[in-house]
């Protein structure tokens, strides 16, 4: 009874976790201009500006800093404005576009 309970378990968040984020990539990729100017044209970061690598991270953790940085709760004087314009679509494009890479 407990397998059968765990398989649940995980069928339930596999289907979760699948459901969660839903950017386009494209529409990610046509937004991203800005960012490269600080992350790189391929979202590998730039040290020397403190910008890190986009590239590869995770998608939720994309959306979830970048809305930090929108509302204020992260506070960084070159990304909140860079994201204040924002819709929830652009955020979710973005971080398809940065986790696909």
């Amino acid at each position: 009874m407990r397998n059968i309970i765990g398989k649940v378990a995980i069928v339930g968040l596999l289907s979760l976790s699948g459901s969660v984020m839903a950017g386009d990539v494209a529409a990610g990729k046509t937004t991203s201009g800005s960012c490269m100017a600080c992350h790189g044209v391929n979202g590998e970061g730039n040290a020397a500006m403190l910008a890190p690598k986009l590239a590869g991270q995770i998608e939720v953790y994309l959306v979830n800093s970048i809305k930090a940085y929108k509302s204020g709760a992260r506070n960084n004087p070159l990304m909140s404005p860079m994201v204040a314009a924002l819709s929830d679509d652009d955020i979710a494009n973005l971080a398809a576009y940065y986790a696909s890479l």
